[in-house]
């Protein structure tokens, strides 16, 4: 049934608003048409518009480094397939206006990924010409693969002539990041995690440029990882399927490695380790009362003596993560033989706690690891711990100020901002969400090393975590990577460009939730993906 004049005019309107919509959302905005997230430390642009060549070829002329590994053809290879965003490509490349390919200069021969790693790139994209290349140029390989993924967001697939445009041009970008740790958490004791979820979170942690992934691996509910040198360890896993081989985890480490992704392994000790005992009972200060692990026995040290160097076969990470959060001393002062102890080395239960810390800390640094602990080891003796101790502040504000000023490094992670388990925290509390709030010395910044947000399990599994991460993770990547001159003052002003992200994961797979509303919000009408 043909249409009303009023209903045909009420649906050009509607056509005209949408369109007027997606123009700001593309070309508007603070950033004068940089459409990028996260925000480039510099960019510029043309107005010109350049086609793929369907032929479109990676170079490394010019550069010191061999790929040998074929780590950046891999790279390579993964930005052409999502700026496809599997469409087929089927369309008559024009005779004018087409980039051929891709030149990287890499002027670091190394491949190893360490932590602060110079993550920085240029990237140059000409105007016109016929078979011209576009040029990246970088000090390693990890700042080619961000140079790759900014490259991958400058690109559309023209569903009209079927190939893919790149708009805008030229393009010159200098880009690096603010902060050397930009991270992300995932707990798989909560809920088991299968190995392709875990997957999938690296893939999308390198859309966004995060680079840490902090693997909450055992909690007080389940041990779900081998542990060769203590096999009974895992016993405490859910169950039988429900669990993690040595060779899973290093799949999951090289996995990442490739994508610029490095893996901090934790556990949580003296607290939150209740599983431990399932598999070996002697941990336990009682089979009555299970928790923490019994400070008094050298048993207790040996396994994490024997945890660490299995670990040092796997997590290459400069850091590991020994939490030290939440430990609620009780079943100490209420077991006989640790009171016995305590009392035998001068200590009342505080002091243990101390001691418990403090011997957990030497294990791990005579394997060659710098520690992390939660900030209640900071709170409760912060001039004790080693002074290669990583504070990492969760419980609110104010901590990093304190901890950078004893001399520390800190990673924020405060709860009532970048924790995603809060679906009630909204993504803008996560955009403004500072790190170096009332620290201002150049001296007492860096030490500030970055951030994390917290994907902790309790209320997530496989079904539904992709959703809860993201956007919301992607705005505090922003806040980490981008120059705090280029940040928006207002996330107002971010919102077209999140938005614009939002739909861009999920054109890749990712199940990134809408943007309006808080985390791990359905869609409220039909409608645009980017008015979501």
């Amino acid at each position: 049934m043909p249409l009303a004049v009023g209903s045909w005019a009420r649906e050009v309107l509607l056509c005209v608003g949408l369109l007027a919509w997606l123009f700001v959302l593309a070309f508007g905005g603070e950033h004068d048409g940089v459409n990028i997230w996260p925000m480039p430390k510099s960019a510029s642009h043309g107005s010109q518009t350049l086609f793929l060549s369907k032929d479109f070829v990676l170079s490394t002329q010019g550069s010191k480094y061999g790929d040998g590994s074929e780590l950046l053809k891999e790279a390579f290879d993964r930005m052409i397939d999502v700026v496809e965003v599997n469409h087929i490509v089927d369309g008559r490349t024009p005779t004018s206006s087409v980039l051929a390919g891709l030149n990287v200069v890499i002027l670091s021969p190394q491949d190893q990924l360490n932590f602060g790693i110079d993550e920085s790139y240029k990237l140059d994209v000409p105007a016109a010409g016929k078979h011209v290349y576009a040029r990246i140029e970088a000090q390693t390989v990890y700042g080619a693969l961000h140079a790759l993924q900014t490259f991958s967001q400058l690109c559309h697939f023209n569903i009209y002539k079927r190939i893919v445009e790149l708009q805008l041009a030229p393009w010159y970008i200098l880009d690096q990041p603010r902060f050397p740790y930009r991270g992300l958490l995932i707990d798989t004791s909560r809920h088991y995690l299968p190995l392709p979820i875990i997957k999938g979170v690296i893939d999308s942690m390198a859309y966004s440029k995060l680079n840490v992934l902090h693997w909450h691996i055992v909690d007080k509910q389940s041990f779900p990882l081998e542990i060769p040198s203590y096999p009974r360890l895992w016993a405490g896993a859910y169950s039988y399927s429900e669990r993690y081989t040595k060779a899973d985890a290093l799949e999951i480490v090289q996995y990442a490695e490739r994508r610029g992704v490095n893996v901090l392994a934790e556990i949580d000790v003296p607290g939150h380790a209740l599983s431990w005992g399932v598999g070996y009972p002697d941990l336990w200060p009682s089979a009555e009362c299970q928790e923490p692990l019994d400070v008094s026995k050298e048993f207790t040290f040996k396994v994490i003596e024997g945890i660490l160097s299995d670990f040092t076969k796997v997590f290459k990470f400069r850091f590991v993560h020994l939490g030290g959060d939440e430990v609620n001393t009780s079943c100490w002062t209420n077991t006989p033989h640790i009171i016995e102890w305590l009392n035998k080395h001068g200590m009342n239960e505080s002091q243990g706690y101390k001691y418990f810390v403090l011997r957990a800390q030497k294990i791990a640094l005579s394997h060659g690891y710098e520690v992390i602990n939660w900030e209640e080891t900071f709170n409760n003796f912060g001039s004790q711990l080693s002074p290669k101790t990583v504070v990492h502040n969760w419980l609110g504000g104010g901590v990093a100020q304190k901890v950078v000023a004893a001399g520390l490094r800190c990673i924020v992670s405060n709860q009532d901002k970048w924790y995603l388990d809060h679906l009630d925290v909204p993504w803008q509390k996560f955009y403004m969400n500072e790190p170096l709030t009332n620290i201002s010395t150049p001296e007492q910044q860096k030490l500030v090393i970055g951030g994390e947000v917290c994907m902790w399990g309790e209320s997530i599994d496989a079904s539904d975590i992709e959703q809860t991460i993201w956007p919301r993770a992607a705005a505090a990547a922003e806040r980490l990577w981008t120059p705090l001159d280029k940040l928006a003052k207002d996330p107002r002003q971010a919102t077209g460009r999140l938005a614009r992200f939002r739909c861009l994961l999920n054109q890749r797979g990712v199940a990134a939730a809408p943007v309006a509303g808080p985390g791990r919000t359905a869609p409220l009408d039909p409608g645009s993906c980017y008015k979501q």
